[in-house]
């Protein structure tokens, strides 16, 4: 192991998505993570395409470099096991509801009494609280109850979900920064603590943070809504032979692509276009312009004019594009590995670099209950 977090202890009992990609992170960043699984193990080993039966491709992404155990935690010498694997660790992470903990015996207070200086963090659906605190939650869910599925409607669309895990990975986000927080503040004064981290609470800030709008004032000041996000003509727009995508941001950068595609005095002329004040209420019909000029040339002639003068531009690339990106084969992202069980396999890099602490190359996901020996022999 290396890595800033290399030393780092923590005990996973988080299944799903959500959970799983916070410890693989600490996992990347040279944490130990031992994953408790149950004799079932995790339900996403079953998720996705893969070679063998529990090893599915979403798992193996979620949970590299973690070592499996299996322990049924309904039985006493089970669980006296993973209380005894906590006196050692520095966090213990999950995200099983609060009432399911508590009929494990398996509370903050009951790790804490054997660990004081433990971090205990919870992943939960709902803050615990709120009236919504027994709630199951799944990512849908979550992105049903935020706003962000109704969100389309604004657009002009039918609510949706966004085809990612959304809810899982921004909630994850949150519950990483939170868990580091905790780490610098155990490392400055050696005080443990609980640790609670709500899904819902999570999405509800990003999608507010951007729409919130003219609601974060009293009286109001306008409608919910960053209307540059919300115009239909946000989006890839069509190429003689595909398609582009630009994002004129500034007054600068609007003057500059009108000059350069001989338009200068529509622009002039027309406030919509080059009055930001005015842009900003009419998106739309800015946009509109912009869509059909970009309709006249190939994708290669605007990459190159564009870039030429510095304008933001980038092709519209599909999953297959991406996997195949010059940038990220020059960077390294991808990484090739062989798992000694379900052979030659692919997976994502890291997106951040340590000049002092540097990563080591992803680790590989663990089979069912593949450390339990060897863990388990650590306590003696």
């Amino acid at each position: 192991m290396s890595g800033p977090l290399e030393g780092v202890r923590v005990i996973d009992l988080s299944t799903v998505v959500a959970g799983p990609l916070v410890t693989r992170w600490m996992a990347d960043m040279g944490a130990d993570v031992i994953k408790v699984e149950s004799e079932a193990g995790d339900i996403m080993r079953w998720t996705g395409p893969g070679r063998h039966v529990g090893m599915g491709a979403l798992f193996m992404h979620l949970n590299r470099g973690k070592r499996s155990i299996v322990l049924d935690l309904k039985k006493e010498d089970e669980r006296e096991k993973l209380l005894r694997l906590c006196e050692g660790a520095d966090l213990l992470f999950h995200n099983i509801r609060a009432a399911a903990m508590g009929r494990l015996r398996l509370g903050y207070a009951a790790v804490a009494a054997r660990n004081p200086k433990i971090l205990y963090v919870s992943l939960v659906g709902f803050a615990q609280n709120g009236p919504y605190a027994p709630w199951p939650a799944y990512d849908d869910l979550i992105q049903g109850a935020s706003g962000l599925a109704a969100m389309f409607e604004r657009t002009g669309e039918a609510p949706r979900y966004v085809p990612l895990n959304m809810a899982d990975r921004t909630s994850g986000l949150t519950a990483l920064g939170a868990v580091l927080a905790a780490l610098y503040h155990r490392e400055r004064t050696g005080q443990g603590q609980a640790v609670e981290v709500a899904m819902f609470e999570a999405l509800v800030d990003f999608v507010f943070g951007d729409h919130l709008g003219g609601h974060s004032f009293e009286p109001l000041a306008g409608d919910f809504g960053y209307k540059r996000l919300l115009t239909t003509l946000r989006r890839p727009h069509r190429t003689l032979d595909g398609y582009i995508c630009v994002l004129l941001y500034d007054d600068k950068q609007w003057e500059r692509f009108f000059t350069q595609v001989g338009r200068r005095e529509q622009y002039a002329g027309d406030p919509r276009l080059h009055d930001t004040i005015k842009r900003r209420d009419h998106y739309h019909e800015a946009y509109t312009v912009v869509a059909e000029i970009l309709a006249t040339r190939t994708t290669g002639d605007w990459l190159k004019m564009l870039r030429e003068n510095d304008l933001p531009a980038v092709p519209m690339n599909d999953l297959e594009d991406v996997l195949n990106d010059p940038h990220l084969a020059a960077t390294g992202f991808f990484v090739e590995q062989r798992h000694p069980t379900e052979g030659a396999m692919r997976t994502t890099g890291h997106a951040s670099r340590f000049a002092g602490t540097p990563l080591a190359a992803p680790g590989i996901a663990p089979n069912l209950g593949e450390h339990t020996e060897e863990v388990l022999k650590e306590l003696e």
